[in-house]
Order: structure tokens, then sequence, then C-alpha cells
């Protein structure tokens, strides 16, 4: 020990450490008019918590159809008001673009030149004889011109967008053998490392119809960087699959169950605006959790949507009574429900209901407590790793643990939880091996799915009558 002359002191680390726990972020993996963006990003996770920020980074156009990502920027900033949303945009102007078939004749009206077409791709257009052209996009998404162009008319050729050519293998992607990045929904490998956010709710509206897609994204939510959880929330098509009946068959046929994912048909519709209901419900699934410290303990079950009907892709709409909403509710499919305050997402279950009836998988709500759980304790205890396996790790751990779920009982959130570390889960030979295993009892609450009122006569209350 070294020689000390005075008063002295040292620290020792506090015995308990406070949990990490995450705000609820949605991603979404779809198609953008980056033609309008400040800068051109593909197949790379664009991290915004508003309208201002996701329009600048991924151009914005009201043509859900075409562009799928600005269907989640409508519903999570003008309508719900939730964020944050990460962005992963596969819609290449490189690759997913046309020509124009020949050189374009634009008239000048109000003193400037304006292409009339959505989708235009700036670096490419030409003007013979003109250079150093200077761009912007007007309120209808249409390029004007900017700089001293003589004459009433120019002769123009360009290049615009052609979502209609991104497929489902782009949104399912991969890694690019030539230079190793990620694509499409492998970019959710790269949420986590770029922004220090989980991306607890995976979609791709409108894609997530494809069996495949909605499989690989099930894929993805189950194991983010092979240690987070998250839930992937996909749709039933509504352009084949018309009738109510014939939605369950849809959803066994393309295999869509899994306590990992949510299946849902048909879509609603504001106005004359579509939107899928995965979108819808992912925001109401991000509020919830938000207005709760961020704990996704309520169903999103009757709550509401922001829409005045259900619809067909073709705009067909679709009136589903409490009979043949719940129907669907039977084989694990979440529908739109019209019945007592307005439009409300009806349906509880994820879609490995009814083949699984384990509360802990069968329900969106446990499903989603049980992520929140296995998540926080992720980023809450990862500073303990290869720490010195004694009975100090231990106490810190379960007392932490213990401390943080009496607060979340206390608050209603879960019935209870408790954490023990127990000598049969922990033999000899996991030891040596540096293995710990910590068991955790927890209850989340279960929604109350059926309310019953059990009504009889109660014969003694003729008695009143000769009182």
């Amino acid at each position: 020990m070294a020689f000390e002359h005075g008063v002295t002191g040292r620290e020792n680390p506090t015995s308990v450490i406070a949990a990490s726990t995450s705000d609820m972020v949605a991603v979404y993996v779809g198609t953008a008019p980056v033609n309008m963006a400040k800068e051109i990003k593909v197949n790379e996770p664009i991290l915004c918590y508003s309208y201002n920020e996701a329009v600048e980074a991924l151009g914005y156009l009201k043509d859900f159809e075409n562009y799928t990502l600005c269907e989640a920027i409508d519903s999570h900033f003008s309508k719900f008001g939730t964020a944050p949303v990460v962005f992963i945009n596969v819609l290449d102007p490189k690759e997913h673009k046309q020509a124009v078939a020949s050189p374009e004749t634009i008239t000048k009206f109000n003193n400037r030149f304006t292409i009339k077409k959505t989708g235009v791709i700036p670096s490419s257009v030409v003007i013979e004889g003109i250079e150093d052209l200077n761009f912007q996009f007007d309120d209808d998404g249409y390029l004007v011109l900017i700089g001293d162009i003589p004459g009433e008319t120019v002769s123009v050729t360009y290049d615009v967008l052609k979502p209609s050519m991104v497929t489902a293998e782009d949104i399912i992607g991969g890694i690019d053998v030539n230079t190793g990045d990620e694509k499409g929904l492998e970019c959710i490998e790269n949420v986590f490392p770029k922004y220090r956010v989980i991306p607890t709710l995976v979609l791709a509206p409108k894609f997530s119809t494809d069996s495949a897609v909605a499989a690989v994204m099930e894929t993805k939510a189950s194991k983010i960087n092979g240690h987070f959880q998250g839930l992937a929330l996909a749709d039933i098509d509504t352009k084949n699959i018309k009738k109510y009946t014939d939605v369950p068959g849809a959803k066994e046929g393309n295999n869509l169950a899994s306590t990992y994912l949510t299946a849902s048909w048909p879509k609603v519709a504001l106005g004359n605006d579509q939107y899928h209901m995965s979108t819808q419900l992912a925001c109401i699934i991000q509020g919830l959790a938000s207005e709760n410290d961020g704990v996704p303990f309520k169903s999103p079950s009757n709550k509401s949507l922001k829409a005045d009907s259900a619809v067909l892709a073709d705009g067909t709409p679709v009136l589903l009574g409490v009979n043949k909403a719940n129907y669907l509710n039977s084989n694990g499919i979440g529908t739109a429900l019209n019945f007592i305050g307005g439009w409300k997402a009806w349906g509880n279950h994820t879609s490995c209901f009814p083949a699984v009836t384990d509360p802990k998988d069968a329900f969106i709500a446990s499903r989603l407590m049980f992520n929140f759980l296995n998540n926080t304790l992720v980023t809450t205890f990862w500073q303990k790793v290869d720490e010195a396996t004694n009975k100090i790790l231990i106490n810190t751990i379960v007392d932490s643990c213990n401390i943080w779920l009496n607060g979340l009982t206390n608050q209603g959130q879960i019935l209870g939880g408790r954490v023990e570390f127990r000598e049969e889960d922990n033999p000899v030979t996991s030891l040596i091996a540096g293995k710990i295993t910590l068991r955790i009892y927890f209850t989340p609450p279960l929604p109350a799915q059926e309310i019953c009122f059990l009504k009889e006569i109660d014969v003694k209350y003729f008695d009143t009558l000769f009182q």
C-alpha cells in the first residue's frame, strides 16, 4: 500500500444503477421523392423528430401509392403528432428512373419555366446552350427553372423517378456484394449504432402485403443487432382480398403467424387520402407509450384512428359490424371498427393467435412489454458485462432490477415483477464459463378484451311491493 500522510478519500460505485429506457421508435422502409430532398440518401437510416426535418431529408408529395414514406410522414407528424421516426428510402434516382422520350418544349408562364411533372431529377435537366441552371420545387412538386433564360420557350430533356420500378426485393434488400453496404430492411441493423435509438416498430407500408417482405420484417424485428426485440406491423392485401371472410385464409396462406408480427386489414381513409392500418397502428402504439413515460403497457385496440372510413385499395368502402370485426380478431387479424366513439383500431392479438394462446406471445400489449423489458435490461446492464462475477455484481443487478420493477408496479404499468439469482440456474459448469443467469418473473396487465355482465332476476325485490 502506498504511503499516505493526511486525510484521503476513495469512491465506490453506486450499488444500484438506474434503468436505461428508450423511446418507442418506428422504422419505415419504403420509397420517397428524394429528387426534392436537400441531399439524396438511399438505403441510409434517417432519424426525424419533426415534419420539417422529414420533408427536408426525403422530400414530400401527397402520393402515398408511389411514395410510401410520405404516408408515414403525414401520419406521424401531421395526423398523430408522434415521434421519433426513422426512414429508410430504397428508391435510387440512379436506377429507378425513366428518361423523357424526346425533348420537351416548356413555355414561360408568370415569368418562369416550370416542368409540370413530379419526380423530375434536377441533375438530369439539360437545356441546350444554357449552363449553371438553378432549380426549386413548387408546392405541387414541379421543378421550376431559375436563372436568366432568354425567350418564351425552351427545349428540355430530363429524367423522372419511376417508383413503380421498386420491387419487394429492393425492400428486403441485403448486403451489397461489391461494397458490403446494407440495403433495404438490412439497414435496420444500422439504426442503433448510428443514432442510439432502438428500432422497436418495423414497417413497410404497401410492400408488407408481400409475404416475403413480411417474413423478413418479422425476422428483423425478432432479433435486432443480435440483442434487441421489436414488433413488425404488416398489412394484408386489399387489392385482391376484398371480402372479410377471405382474409384469414390469406393470412394463413402467407404464413403470417408470429408473436413479433401483427397483421391488419383493410386500409383506412381520411377524406381522399388512404392509409395502411399498420401505419396508423404504429402511431397509436407510439403515442400510448409516449403518454406513459415510454412504457408500452396499453393495448392499441379501441383507440381512435385518424380516419372517416375503412376502404379497399380501389376506394370501395368496407363497413364491418362488431361480429364481423370480431371474426377477424378471432383469427389474429386487426381491423378498423366504427361502433361507439368513431373509428377505432380493433384487435388485441399478434398474428400468432389463435395457433398460440400463451398471453406473453398472443397479445400485442404483452409482446410490446416483453420487448420493452428485454431492451431495457440490455441497455441498462451492458455496462456490467465483463465485470467480475461476485456478490457485488449479483446484488447490484438484482437490487437495481427489483427497484425498477417495483416502480413499474406502483405506476400500474405491470402487476408485479421480481428478479432472482438461483443456484439451480447457475451450475458450476456455467459459472466457470463466465455465464450467469437471472430469472425474472414479470406480469404486464392484459387488455380487458371481454367485459361480461351476468344478469338475473332477484325475486326478493318483489318484497318492495309490500313496503
